[in-house]
């Protein structure tokens, strides 16, 4: 059954985000039926997401703990991440087809994590065009062995069906979809969480599927290729000038600008506030682990991501 929000005002999606669409990284799996976490739903007319667990991909998640979104067109249907898996992008399509018989034209991945590219091969399969940012497409390429034995090593046999395969398009700052009723913009905005990360703007709808640049509900992670000073400024000069409506981030239920910048743009200059204070006082790495970080303490994956953190920013800033 899928929950339909077309006709309600943003104070009232928020409302309902707020009472029954809050995360939980305790719940395994919300579409026993499916090796989607979550079913599809409508977040405004014709854009639909499979919200992700805001856990670790396990195994009882199947790998899908970022967010699967899908347009329809009005003259085919664009994809937004092929997920952790064979199984998972199967599952989706599966779900496309219970809602449109327009054919699906174009697969988005978001950047060169395992969770946007390792179904890539269903949909080459089916000869559908996969396009990705230049520089997610290199990442996936020089990691995307180790990306797929982490994921068989968490999905055992429902890793079965999977294997490397890059995108078919590449692009450098913007694409934009050349078919539909309405326009589609994909957006290099600068560096953010990982390399060639991407959001999916909607100019007429208000609404941006940020991809990994915005994170919501859950600890975002920081990789030690991360550069979070960047990421503010990619967050500052470009991503919120969009001034967004709706957003649907990377991780975590669809919300608002406002949300999205408390647990992402927030956090992160926080953060760096925090190791600021600690290099002025003339702390070490081991204690830099241990900075207070309670006021994000309630986001999911906290206790897995806060120190890993720390650890990194104070990496980063240590000769800035």
């Amino acid at each position: 059954m899928y929950l339909k929000l077309k006709f309600l005002t943003v104070p009232l999606l928020l409302i309902i985000e707020a009472n029954i669409l809050s995360a939980n990284e305790n719940i395994l799996d919300q579409y026993p039926s499916s090796d989607l976490y979550s079913s599809p739903y409508e977040i405004i007319p014709d854009v639909f997401s499979a919200i992700g667990a805001t856990a670790p991909p396990t195994y009882q998640n199947t790998g899908h703990n970022n967010n699967l979104s899908f347009i329809i067109t009005g003259d085919g249907v664009v994809v937004i991440n092929s997920g952790a898996a064979y199984v998972l992008a199967k599952a989706m399509h599966e779900e496309i087809k219970k809602i449109t018989d327009q054919p699906v034209k174009l697969i988005i991945n978001e950047n060169g994590q395992g969770h946007a590219m390792l179904g890539n091969n269903y949909w080459a399969e089916l000869g559908v065009p996969i396009l990705a940012h230049v520089d997610a497409a290199q990442e996936f390429e020089e990691r995307g062995y180790n990306i797929l034995e982490r994921m068989k090593n968490y999905n055992l046999e429902k890793s079965k069906g999977t294997i490397l395969h890059g995108p078919t398009k590449t692009f450098v700052d913007k694409y934009t979809v050349p078919f539909g009723d309405f326009p589609i913009e994909v957006l290099y905005l600068g560096p953010a969480h990982s390399a060639g990360d991407i959001s999916v703007w909607l100019p007429e709808q208000k609404l941006v599927i940020a991809g990994d640049i915005a994170f919501h509900e859950r600890m975002l992670p920081i990789f030690a290729e991360t550069n979070t000073s960047e990421w503010i400024e990619t967050w500052n000069d470009k991503f919120e000038k969009l001034n967004a409506v709706f957003v649907i981030p990377g991780h975590g239920h669809p919300t608002n600008m406002h949300q999205v910048r408390r647990y992402t743009h927030d956090y992160l200059v926080y953060l760096r506030n925090e190791i600021s204070e600690h290099l002025d006082n003339g702390g070490d790495l081991n204690d830099a682990y241990y900075i207070d970080q309670s006021p994000y303490k309630r986001l999911d994956t906290f206790d897995e991501l806060a120190t890993k953190n720390a650890g990194r920013v104070f990496q980063e800033m240590e000769f800035e």
